[in-house]
C-alpha cells in the first residue's frame, strides 16, 4: 500500500491536467456519495473531509449519504444498482473485500458491479476498552477478561467488517471468551464502549483518536505494522505480543460498473485535489490515517489481490456471521 500511495502522488499532476474539461459533460448535477455506515465513523468521516474538495473541483456538490445496514451491503446495493454516469459513488472499507466470503442471497456481486476508483485511505485499528476498566496494557486487560469468562462483551462496527474480523483474531490468540455485539458501524459502538456495556472494541483511528487524547477512551494497542504518530506513545500488538493480530482497515471508492473511464479519470482527479489542499492532510495526518489516492487501474489490482487474501483469512480463521 505505501508503493501504491508513491505512484499515486507522482501521476497526479498529469491525471489532473488530463482531465482539466469536463468529461463527456460530467457532472450534470450534485454527486453523491453513499456511505454504508452509520454517521461519524471511520469511512464517514473520510468522505466527509473529502467531499468538498472533490466538489470544488468538480464544480458540483458532493454529498454524502448515509444507508447503512446488512454489513454495509445495504448501501452498496443501492450503489450497484444506480446508473453508471459517476453521479452515484459507493465509499466502503474492508467489507467490500470480506462480504463475498460471508454473505449468502446478495442481489448484486461485488467483483462485477463496481468499478474501483481509488483507494483512498489506510485507516490503522485500535484496540480501544473504557477507562473505568483497572488495565493499561493488553497483558493486563488480557488477564482481567480471562477471569471473567463468558460474562463480557465486545462491539464491533458490524458482522465481517475489520473490527470484527481482528477481534475475531485477537480473542483465537488470546483464549478469551467474550460476546460479540455487531453494531451498524464505528460510531455505533462508540457509546457503549465509553459506558463499559461492552468491554473493548478495535476502531479505526479516525474515529477515536479525538476520544482516546480527550481521555474518553483508552488505547491499549495498535493492529498494525507500525506505531501511528497521533498517538506515539500506543504500542503495536506485535510490541504487545500478539504479533498475528494486525489488520488495516482502509477505505475506497467505488462507482457502478460500465461508468466510463473519462468519468472514473474525472472523479479520481477531484480525489486527487481534495488530497492536496493542506488542511484536508493536517486533518488525516491529525487522526492517523494515511491517504494514498491510487489512480482507478491500480485500485482495481489492490481490491481484487485483497478480496483473495481476506478468502484465506476467513477460511482459516472459521469466521461467520452471526
Amino acid at each position: 500500500m505505501h508503493r501504491i500511495h508513491r505512484r499515486a502522488l507522482l501521476t497526479a499532476p498529469a491525471l489532473l491536467a488530463a482531465t482539466g474539461a469536463r468529461a463527456q459533460g460530467f457532472p450534470q448535477r450534485p454527486v453523491r456519495i453513499i456511505s454504508p455506515f452509520t454517521p461519524g465513523g471511520g469511512t464517514d468521516t473520510t468522505a466527509r473531509v473529502l467531499a468538498p474538495g472533490m466538489g470544488e473541483f468538480l464544480g458540483q456538490p458532493v454529498i454524502v449519504e448515509n444507508r447503512p445496514g446488512a454489513a454495509a451491503s445495504l448501501g452498496a446495493a443501492a450503489v450497484a444498482e444506480s446508473p453508471a454516469d459517476g453521479h452515484t459513488l459507493l465509499i466502503d472499507s474492508l467489507n467490500h473485500v470480506v462480504n463475498p466470503h460471508l454473505l449468502r442471497g446478495l442481489r448484486f456481486d461485488y467483483a462485477t458491479a463496481f468499478t474501483p476508483i481509488s483507494v483512498l485511505t489506510i485507516l490503522p485499528q485500535l484496540l480501544v476498552v473504557p477507562t473505568s476498566l483497572p488495565v493499561t496494557t493488553v497483558a493486563e486487560f488480557v488477564a482481567w477478561a480471562r477471569a471473567r469468562p463468558g460474562r463480557l462483551a465486545f462491539g464491533s462496527s458490524g458482522n465481517a467488517s475489520g473490527s470484527h474480523l481482528v477481534s475475531t483474531v485477537f480473542l483465537q490468540e488470546t483464549g478469551l471468551d467474550l460476546q460479540h455485539v455487531p453494531y451498524r458501524g464505528g460510531s455505533a459502538v462508540l457509546p457503549d464502549l465509553i459506558a463499559g456495556t461492552v468491554v473493548f472494541a478495535f476502531a479505526t483511528v479516525n474515529s477515536v483518536t479525538g476520544l482516546v487524547q480527550e481521555g474518553r477512551l483508552r488505547a491499549l494497542a495498535i493492529a498494525s505494522a507500525q506505531r501511528v504518530p497521533a498517538l506515539p506513545a500506543v504500542p503495536t500488538m506485535a510490541e504487545a505480543g500478539y504479533p498475528k493480530v494486525a489488520l488495516d482497515e482502509w477505505n475506497g471508492l467505488y462507482a457502478p460498473a460500465g461508468t466510463p473511464p473519462a468519468v472514473l479519470a474525472r472523479i479520481h482527479a477531484a480525489v486527487r485535489h481534495a488530497m492536496a489542499q493542506q488542511m484536508v492532510r493536517d486533518r488525516f495526518a491529525g487522526i492517523g490515517a494515511i491517504l494514498v489516492g491510487s489512480p482507478p487501474e491500480e485500485a482495481a489490482r489492490y481490491v481484487a489481490g485483497l478480496r483473495e487474501a481476506m478468502g484465506r483469512l476467513v477460511r482459516a480463521a472459521n469466521i461467520t456471521v452471526e
